[in-house]
């Protein structure tokens, strides 16, 4: 009996040393990967442009947001008139509403929601996710934003930068220092730097 109770103590011993030695190991582990995490870290370098100084420096850009807008407000009047059509065949139809048949009522109601759904579908088709306007952005400003991002890329490669935000979108940042703005640059490198 003593001598189980003996290699009892010594096995608790063993396990002991062996959990302070794990622990000891984990310890040495976890400071070797927060020192690599900093070195890292501290290895990598970031920049700032602003996206919204930057497109508003390009003639190019500023003309085809000028020539959306027109577009878009001449689309907008057309969905707006047979909304406004609609609402007119409405309220006559509930003016009238005493003097109809129920045949007359009934086309009258077709009518309107005939008239509704047209103002919907025109919208949707000028205004969807896929409609008109999204395709025609595309088509005006996909060229500019590809050169835009290409300067990006080139001077981050060139300057070894391993990130880029855009401090006018709503990123979170609060502060960022002018020195790693690189928006002048971005404009210098598509030919519209001072």
């Amino acid at each position: 009996m003593q001598l189980f109770t003996q290699q009892r103590v010594n096995i608790t011993k063993r396990d002991n040393k062996t959990k302070k030695t794990g622990n000891m190991k984990k310890i040495i582990l976890c400071a070797i990967c927060a020192i690599c995490g900093m070195t890292t870290a501290s290895a990598q370098k970031f920049a700032l442009v602003d996206m919204e100084y930057i497109t508003k420096n390009i003639p190019a850009y500023e003309r085809a947001n000028e020539q959306l807008n027109q577009v878009s407000k001449k689309w907008q009047a057309e969905v707006e008139a047979l909304n406004t059509e609609a609402a007119t065949m409405y309220k006559n139809y509930q003016n009238e509403v005493v003097f109809l048949s129920e045949e007359q009522k009934k086309d009258r109601q077709e009518a309107i929601m005939k008239k509704e759904k047209e103002a919907s579908d025109l919208k949707r088709k000028y205004f969807g996710p896929e409609g008109e306007l999204y395709k025609k952005r595309e088509s005006l400003l996909k060229n500019i934003q590809d050169e835009i991002w290409n300067a990006v890329k080139d001077i981050s490669e060139t300057r070894g930068y391993s990130l880029v935000l855009d401090r006018a979108s709503d990123s979170g940042i609060i502060f960022g220092s002018p020195k790693i703005d690189i928006s002048n640059e971005v404009l210098q490198k598509l030919g519209y730097g001072n």
